[in-house]
């Protein structure tokens, strides 16, 4: 929002600053929760709540010992390699298929698009729960319920949408006068895909396989129906551990996860600027 002008009517002041204020309570609201969480990771004792030393700022309430525990305990380790096995298979199956689908989807003669991109995207409108159970009966009928490739499957498929999405959004802006100019150069579409019109899109591909992969580092639900012991990932730990024992290393994880969420966010960010600048959509 642009500076108040100095010539505003007292209405326009009070709706200028009542605005900021609203967004600053709902700032509030959204983030609150997982601000306490990390205070809560470093303290010293096995609770879930401000020690009387930490409101204090003692630092004999304060210890990296949940954190020590999370990179030394078996359980906790096994389940963070299964997830780093699992995420990046997914998100690479996710980005192959969803960058496809919107390139095809993003042709003009292409028959019932929207009802294909309402298909493709349904995974992020219909509840997790249903999904989870569906592609229990499916792949257990099929023969992948409880395995490897099972569980990467299904975390691609809920993360080909935001592939799709942010795939199709970067199409908008792409000159298709390139494609055709290289085709009347001589060249292949393989070759004009890879040389022309895929280091334009990039930025949209990149950000899609980032939401694909902290979709799937981050899923729980379905990976309780459809993965086994074998594949308990990190999400699957943190929810055993709340439901078995109230272990404050889940709080360190918690954090952790915060920290690298942040990190994939803000690189989606600079994507997303420079997407804008390569479309001309914004100064350099």
């Amino acid at each position: 929002m642009s500076a108040l002008p100095p010539y505003a009517t007292t209405g326009q002041r009070a709706w200028y600053y009542s605005f900021r204020v609203i967004c600053g309570l709902i700032f509030f609201f959204l983030i609150a929760p997982i601000v306490v969480i990390i205070p809560l990771s470093f303290n010293s004792q096995d609770f879930f709540t401000f020690t009387p030393e930490m409101l204090r700022l003692d630092p004999e309430g304060f210890s990296l010992k949940h954190y020590r525990d999370f990179f030394s305990n078996d359980s906790w380790q096994s389940a963070m390699w299964n997830s780093l096995k699992i995420a990046p298979m997914a998100t690479l199956v996710s980005v192959t298929f969803g960058t496809l689908a919107a390139i095809g989807l993003s042709q003009p003669h292409v028959p019932f698009r929207r009802a294909i991109m309402a298909i493709l995207i349904s995974p992020m409108i219909v509840p997790l729960i249903i999904s989870a159970a569906g592609m229990y009966f499916f792949y257990s009928r099929i023969g992948l319920q409880g395995t490897y490739i099972g569980v990467v499957l299904a975390h691609a498929a809920l993360g080909i949408p935001f592939v799709i999405i942010t795939v199709t959004a970067t199409l908008v802006g792409f000159d298709r006068s390139l494609t055709r100019a290289a085709a009347n150069m001589g060249a292949d579409p393989v070759t004009t895909f890879f040389r022309i019109q895929m280091p334009l899109i990039l930025p949209g591909v990149i950000s899609g396989g980032l939401f694909a992969f902290i979709t799937s580092f981050d899923e729980v639900v379905v990976v309780l129906f459809v993965g086994s012991a074998g594949q308990k990932t990190l999400p699957w730990q943190m929810f055993i551990g709340l439901r078995e024992q109230i272990s404050p290393t889940i709080l360190a994880v918690a954090t952790i996860l915060v920290a690298i969420s942040i990190a994939l966010l803000a690189t989606v960010e600079m994507l997303r600027r420079r997407s804008e600048r390569l479309r001309g959509m914004s100064p350099s």
